[in-house]
């Protein structure tokens, strides 16, 4: 591999990693307004109903994270995407079996 391939790599990883980092942005003040809401309603359940919508959020943004890896043909997005939405539904369901 030339030394122009691999700086091409590393240019392109390094925007992935940029672009997932400001994907998260919209998602975590979308989820801010999420909270101010919940809190500011009489739900009896404020604990359950933010632990759903953060887990709800966060399997969104990974599932557009599996399709651009299917898009573009590179199966360690679509790995980790897959295990990051494993990992929040476990959490999730861990949280739901301690508070119910």
């Amino acid at each position: 591999m030339s030394e122009e391939e691999k700086l091409s790599n590393n240019v392109n990883s390094s925007k992935e990693i940029e672009s997932w980092i400001f994907s998260l942005l919209p998602v975590g003040v979308a989820f801010l307004f999420y909270i101010v809401f919940i809190l500011q309603s009489d739900f009896e359940n404020k604990g359950l109903f933010m632990a759903i919508g953060a887990a709800a959020g966060f399997s969104g943004l990974e599932s557009y994270w599996i399709l651009k890896g299917l898009k573009s043909r590179r199966v360690h997005l679509v790995i980790m995407g897959s295990v990051g939405i494993a990992i929040t539904l476990a959490a999730l369901y861990i949280y739901m079996s301690f508070t119910s």
